[in-house]
Formats: structure tokens, sequence, C-alpha cells
């Protein structure tokens, strides 16, 4: 989000590598996060074709309205990949990330080519090596994504996190603090019907992307803000290593920003 200031805008700094703006509202996030999401599509499909990684989730629902809406976007050249899925869940649970990209992403705007992690694959050990590949054959031009309550990227939660893993997708288990979360924001009636494990990029896969836009809204998330933004660069809070990739953006609200 480089350059002057967005309507909405309240504050702009930098922390680290990142620039980390705040919004009065997450509807200006969402509007911005999205501006700046189509102009890096655009400059990457005036070289030939874009390839994009999408998180889901609540807090990317204005992020991708608006990008879908967007005008001079060709689609049919952007080829797009899932960040995360669960294991276990059946693809057409309304929690499924499959389901979610399916529904507000691919139905809408018609992606060339999108690529899905399969968490019921046989052999997940398999599908992992199979969607690295993709991603390794691939240059990603551009990574959507946001943090979470305990401060994951992807589901790299914690105790998963790790900044130097040599796997590029892994299968991980999910600690309570995330799944918890996934039944506060109503994806899941209890905490026993959240799947235990999933299907995620790595700290490493994500931080190749050229560039790096999170949206992140609500009170919600404003502890893990805080700790991505003013502490220490750790696995502790997997999401203060956006602070160390160089064309990185962190978009706040007020809400999630109240603790900084």
């Amino acid at each position: 989000m480089q350059g002057k200031p967005k309507p909405g805008s309240l504050r702009r700094e930098r922390w680290g590598c990142a620039e980390v703006e705040v919004f009065e509202t997450r509807e200006a996030l969402g509007a911005a996060a999205a501006e700046a999401a189509a102009v890096a599509l655009k400059e990457a499909l005036a070289h030939g074709s874009a390839r994009l990684i999408v998180a889901t989730g609540n807090s990317q629902l204005e992020t991708i309205a608006n990008l879908t809406r967007k005008p001079g976007i060709e689609w049919s050249r952007v080829e797009v990949f899932h960040m995360d899925e669960y294991v276990g869940l059946p693809g057409g649970h309304p929690a499924s990330f499959r389901r979610w990209i399916e529904e507000k992403l691919t139905k809408v705007a018609h992606p060339g080519r999108v690529n899905y992690l399969d968490g019921n694959a046989p052999d997940l050990a398999a599908e992992c090596a199979r969607y690295a590949s993709l991603l390794r054959a691939a240059d990603i031009h551009l990574c959507l994504l946001g943090i979470g309550e305990n401060g994951h990227i992807a589901f790299n939660d914690p105790h998963e996190a790790d900044f130097k893993d040599p796997l590029d997708v892994k299968l991980v288990t999910l600690d309570a603090a995330c799944r918890r979360q996934q039944v506060g924001e109503g994806h899941f009636r209890s905490l026993e019907d959240v799947p235990t494990r999933a299907l995620t990029l790595t700290v490493p896969a994500l931080l190749r992307a050229e560039r790096l836009i999170a949206s992140v809204p609500e009170r919600r998330k404003a502890e893990a803000v805080r700790k991505a933004i003013r502490g220490p660069l750790s696995p502790a809070c997997p999401a203060s290593v956006l602070r160390s990739h160089p064309q990185a953006a962190i978009a706040l609200d007020l809400e999630s920003a109240s603790l900084l």
C-alpha cells in the first residue's frame, strides 16, 4: 500500500520492513487492501501472468469482495493458490476453505487456474509434496493473508511455526486457541466439531511471495497485532515475521490497532 494515504486512512508507519496502515473502518481497510492488490496483479499481468496466494475467512471478506470488482484485472491470466485446508472436512462443508475460495473468488472472478489443497487425500504426505512442487514451479507475485488470534499466519500456529522450515507445505496440528477462533467466527458449532489437523503453506513458502498484504480487522485481533508489530520477531507470534519482508503491508482498522 505504498504511496499516499488511502481514503479512510488515519495513520501510516513502518515497523521493520513492513508498512502498517490504520483505517477508520474494516470497510475502508478492505477497499485499500483490494486497491493495493489490484495494482500488484496488474503489474504482474503487464509482464504476462500473475500468481496469487489467497487466505480465507472473515478477515478477508471485504478485501476479496472489493478485489473481484476491480476493473482491468484479466483474471483469465491469474493463477490462484489455496493457502491452507482442514484435514478430513468434507469439501462441501460451510467451513471448507476450498468452498470459500470457490464461492467468494472462483465463481465471481473466474481465474484462469485455481490450485486447491486436498485435505481428504488418502496420502497426506504425498499431497503436501504435490502442492509444494506446484509452488516451487511458480513465482508468486502476491499473497493475501490475515493474522489469527494466536498470531498465526496460514495455519502456522505458534507451536508449529518455523521461520526456517525446510518444507513448503506440511501437515500440522491446530492449537486450542486457533480452534476456538473458528468456533467464535461461527464456522463450527463447538470446539469438538473443529478438525484438529490441517495442511498449510509454511512460513518460508508464504514469504517467497513478492508482495504480502495482510488484512486484519476486529478487536479480537488486537493483542495478536500488538505482538506482531511491537513484540519480538519470534515464532511465538508467527505474524511477527511479516516485519522481515521487504514488500509487506499490514492493514488494520481502529479496533485491531487499539493496543498499538
